[in-house]
């Protein structure tokens, strides 16, 4: 009868370096793990992409503040050194740029337009031509956003806030990816002296919800595809199902309603306008709303 010692020597098998074959035949031609470095690629490179057009480029070159007239903006050179030091993680270089420019005469509003937005541009072209890799590329978006946060009170000093007491709520959808560009636009509703929910952070925040609880004047929404149609439609009519304010103004944004303005009736929109007009757009709706209200109350007494 063998005992413990030579039954655990019998079983022992010896150590092979041939290759062990993948079960049931050959390993498959793409596996999950490149799929998904492949999926994170494309929302990467959606994420550059929808901030260039989250902002219409006829605005940017002609509608310019009046004390800019004559300035020169921001060179193809100087965006591209704002991308160098953005991927070199050089602070003193990106304090300096921005320094330059804001002596040049340059509003904070055109930094984010004709700076920011051709820089995170080419963070997507460098990406998705594979010149910068992953965790690069993200912490550079990071940077510019936290550069873009930075720049955000001294955006609102540029005027004088208004004390109407508006609020905005800004939110996209889970799937969506260009946040940068949400966030500009919060900041533009933030200078004209809105409360703002949402923006930088408007990703996944419950529209629905937040009406149902809590009072607004105006709701924007920002899709940057054909396939969130459906989704922005059917809440759009939940919004203003549940909305504590009954003239709730609802508009839209982003790379479709750029291309097709008209869809913004389709799908129950008041309206559709780029980051810098939207603020304007919102206080001439709820304006007019109110006063609709007051000349219905006048009409009944």
């Amino acid at each position: 009868m063998p005992t413990k010692s030579s039954r655990g020597a019998a079983d022992v098998q010896a150590c092979t370096p041939e290759p062990v074959a993948w079960p049931g035949g050959e390993a498959p031609a793409g596996s999950a793990i490149d799929t998904a470095l492949e999926a994170t690629k494309n929302r990467v490179a959606r994420l550059a992409r929808a901030i260039e057009t989250e902002v219409i480029p006829r605005l940017v070159r002609h509608h310019q503040d009046p004390l800019e007239t004559g300035v020169t903006p921001p060179t193809v050179e100087e965006v591209q050194a704002m991308v160098h030091a953005l991927i070199d993680e050089s602070d003193d270089r990106i304090v300096a740029l921005v320094q330059q420019l804001r002596a040049r005469g340059l509003s904070v509003g055109t930094l984010f337009l004709e700076l920011l937005t051709p820089a995170a541009r080419e963070l997507g072209v460098l990406w998705e031509q594979d010149r910068v890799d992953f965790a690069t590329v993200t912490v550079s978006l990071g940077r510019l956003q936290r550069l873009l946060r930075q720049l955000s009170p001294e955006f609102g000093s540029e005027v004088k806030h208004p004390h109407h007491g508006r609020r905005v709520l800004l939110t996209q959808p889970d799937a969506e990816q260009h946040m940068f560009g949400l966030a500009m636009v919060a900041e533009f509703f933030r200078r004209e002296g809105w409360d703002v929910l949402g923006g930088v952070a408007g990703v996944g925040i419950d529209a629905t919800a937040w009406v149902r609880r809590d009072w607004f004047d105006a709701v924007g929404f920002s899709i940057g595809s054909e396939q969130n149609l459906g989704w922005l439609r059917d809440t759009i009519v939940q919004v203003r199902r549940v909305s504590r304010n009954r003239s709730l103004v609802v508009m839209v944004g982003g790379p479709i309603f750029s291309l097709h303005p008209q869809w913004a009736a389709d799908v129950g929109a008041d309206a559709t306008t780029d980051g810098r007009g939207a603020p304007l757009i919102a206080e001439t709706l709820v304006n007019g709303r109110v006063q609709e209200q007051l000349s219905g109350r006048a009409r009944l007494s």
